[in-house]
């Protein structure tokens, strides 16, 4: 096994796993456009054979059984490693590491975390900490900027802040379910 640099479509894949064992057929179905997780990361099925492909070369999953297809061929239930569930626990308590990817990483993450019954709170406020310098850092700069320059770096403060309260609302969407 080398060190495995795994795209979103690999962590989604093996995330869904790590919930149940399944065919490669209902994970794409998981990470289709019309699905809740498909709305955040659309995958084709095509790719998520190839990233079960990736994750049996990386020994993060394995065949757990073949069943019989319906109508077409045989099916390969899989199923994560302990390396795998290892990794996909560490990387969903993980914030990520740029504004950008809060769309997509971000969301993805929040989302497996809920449907696996774990809190929210503790990530958003780990990203709002690991955002805290960023945030300053753009706002200083877009206070010093001008031109076209200025333009982007308001952006960048517009977008940084929505984070933020995007982030703060998950905390006290929580907050307030646990309140009795």
């Amino acid at each position: 096994m080398g060190s495995p640099d795994l795209s979103l479509t690999d962590w989604l894949v093996l995330a869904l796993l790590c919930e149940q064992p399944r065919h490669g057929f209902a994970v794409a179905r998981e990470l289709s456009a019309d699905s809740e997780l498909g709305a955040i990361w659309t995958v084709r099925r095509p790719l998520v054979y190839r990233s079960l492909d990736h994750l049996l070369d990386e020994d993060l999953a394995e065949t757990r059984a073949v069943e019989p297809g319906v109508h077409g061929p045989h099916r390969t239930v899989m199923a994560p490693t302990r390396a795998g569930r290892t990794r996909v626990a560490r990387w969903l308590d993980e914030p990520v590491s740029h504004p950008r990817e809060v769309r997509t990483t971000l969301l993805a993450k929040l989302a497996l975390r809920s449907r696996r019954g774990d809190e929210l709170s503790s990530l958003a406020r780990a990203q709002l900490a690991t955002f805290g310098d960023v945030r300053g850092g753009v706002e200083q700069r877009h206070r010093t900027s001008d031109g076209i320059d200025r333009l982007t770096m308001q952006w960048r403060v517009s977008a940084n802040r929505a984070i933020a309260a995007f982030l703060q609302s998950v905390i006290d969407d929580e907050r307030g379910s646990t309140v009795p």
